[in-house]
């Protein structure tokens, strides 16, 4: 089934001028595309607020379910005050999307993310997909740490749906659902064992998720790394269309002026 949705609002590109209409036609009801402007936030405060460890104006996954935080405004100093007072001192956190970060907070590492909402997927069950659990963490790992497809820990399976698809019983493709904002659900751990690539199976599982996604009502998107071209091609092929770019930093927080006197003594 081919769907459609809007990519207007929330800072999202426009249509081009030579655009078929139906391209870009909205589907019914109309999706809140705003929130993926800052989707770990409403994911944390929305469909998956029993994951979050929250202090007012900041919030986080637990570090074995997803290694991120995030700020209900990036820009607002107080946000970065309550992050701080969450994690504690000198403490590295993940933060999407942030433009600049506070005096006291040191940029330890930085990288380009894009992200990419379904605008005409062809959604459809895959007969041969199993779903994946706490059981299969194992065997998820080793493929994750064979494939390198972004970050994956111990209960990050807990987060969503996770399907894979088995050659002679060993696990060699997977996708499921990661972060999730009110209305859509983000593809996530997308990956194939080298030795069993070409025949399809990301595009099947991605697919299969995705009709999950859109049976409860939800919109699948999904990110990636600016300069994966491969995997951004393969999206759009798919019926991906790239919506907006953002930095991703990983940020260590300032200690308190004791621990500072310490080290500098």
């Amino acid at each position: 089934m081919t769907h459609r949705t809007d990519l207007h609002g929330g800072g999202a590109p426009p249509a081009p001028a030579d655009a078929p209409r139906a391209a870009f036609a909205a589907p019914t009801p109309v999706l809140d595309i705003a929130v993926l402007d800052n989707a770990v936030w409403a994911s944390l405060v929305g469909p998956h607020a029993h994951f979050a460890e929250r202090l007012g104006a900041a919030a986080r996954y637990p570090g074995d379910v997803y290694d991120y935080a995030a700020l209900a405004d990036p820009a607002d100093p107080a946000a970065w005050a309550d992050l701080h007072a969450l994690v504690g001192a000198e403490t590295v956190v993940r933060i999407k999307p942030v433009h600049e970060v506070p005096d006291g907070w040191e940029v330890v590492g930085s990288g380009q993310g894009v992200q990419l909402v379904d605008t005409a997927l062809r959604a459809e069950h895959a007969p041969e997909a199993v779903r994946l659990g706490l059981a299969d963490v194992p065997e998820i790992l080793d493929l994750i740490a064979r494939t390198r497809p972004g970050p994956f820990l111990k209960r990050t399976v807990e987060m969503g749906t996770y399907l894979g698809i088995r050659d002679r019983g060993r696990l060699v493709a997977m996708a499921g659902e990661r972060i999730h904002p009110p209305g859509w659900t983000e593809i996530s751990a997308v990956c194939t064992d080298p030795d069993h690539r070409g025949r399809g199976l990301a595009t099947r599982l991605v697919r299969a998720v995705a009709a999950g996604i859109r049976a409860r009502g939800e919109t699948p998107f999904l990110h990636a790394a600016a300069d994966n071209i491969t995997a951004i091609r393969l999206y759009e092929s798919l019926g991906f269309t790239l919506r907006r770019r953002s930095t991703i930093v990983a940020v260590r927080s300032p200690g308190t002026p004791r621990e500072r006197a310490v080290r500098t003594s």
